[in-house]
């Protein structure tokens, strides 16, 4: 099946999309099973659900939004996935107030960790969601990707404050509440009981390269993606991406 996230988009999804993919397939093997369990909670409208349901897996959504939680309905029925895909109200938060304690394969925690009040309780929360020998990918806002498109764009000051300010905002009017390094959000994995399996940075060039060059640039669009994925491995590309992606694997089966 070609990549549903390409191509214009691809930019913004396609490193994710890859390891999340590898993930998942692994997953398939280890269970025996074609069919996994996937929780992707703050899924929204549907950007990796739908994607994820189209490999023949089960998606639970859990969002806030119920608009968001329409337009995943009307996606996936477009996508012909609409009985492999169920949308819930609800937060990390209140996570099973909503859904089974230990009942998924993978879940899915991508953007939401920037706006939970505890990130240490959000991850402690999504990872309690997940059978033993299940995967976790978590995506979340970088701070050095914020430091350096602040200071590109002339705000010095700005960049300067996020550097210094202990969650990463760069101002009282700086829409994200977190931002994290690398380091801070292994940690909060492996404190969930995790092991990393892998660091990814996310958007590292995207965010900074003109659009009109991507999109009027014969072979431009292509030849970005190729770098995004090939700087995305390596950790001095880490300190300066706009997200971060961590995968993180639990083992409780194999250690029993």
């Amino acid at each position: 099946m070609s990549d549903p996230m390409r191509p214009r988009a691809s930019l913004r999804t396609a490193v994710v999309w890859e390891v999340l993919k590898d993930a998942l397939d692994r997953q398939v093997k280890a269970a025996g099973r074609e069919s996994l369990d996937v929780l992707d909670t703050g899924g929204g409208s549907g950007n990796f659900a739908v994607p994820v349901a189209r490999l023949g897996h089960r998606v639970t959504v859990v969002d806030p939004s119920p608009n968001a939680l329409f337009a995943l309905e009307r996606r996936a029925a477009e996508a012909g996935v609409a009985d492999r895909v169920q949308g819930v109200q609800g937060d990390a938060h209140g996570l099973f107030d909503v859904v089974e304690r230990g009942g998924y394969d993978a879940v899915l925690c991508h953007g939401v960790l920037e706006y939970v009040d505890d990130p240490a309780e959000g991850v402690r929360n999504v990872v309690d969601a997940l059978r033993p020998e299940g995967v976790l990918s978590l995506l979340a806002a970088g701070l050095g990707g914020a430091v350096l498109a602040r200071a590109l764009a002339g705000h010095f000051k700005e960049a300067r404050h996020a550097l210094d300010d202990p969650d990463g905002r760069w101002g009282t009017s700086d829409p994200v509440p977190h931002r994290f390094t690398a380091e801070q959000l292994t940690s909060l994995v492996a404190g969930a009981g995790l092991h990393v399996a892998a660091v990814h940075g996310v958007r590292v060039f995207a965010d900074l390269v003109p659009g009109v060059l991507v999109d009027t640039e014969p072979g431009a669009l292509e030849a970005l993606l190729k770098l995004e994925a090939a700087a995305a491995e390596l950790a001095a590309f880490h300190s300066v991406a706009t997200q971060l992606h961590v995968l993180g694997e639990a083992r409780g089966a194999t250690e029993d």
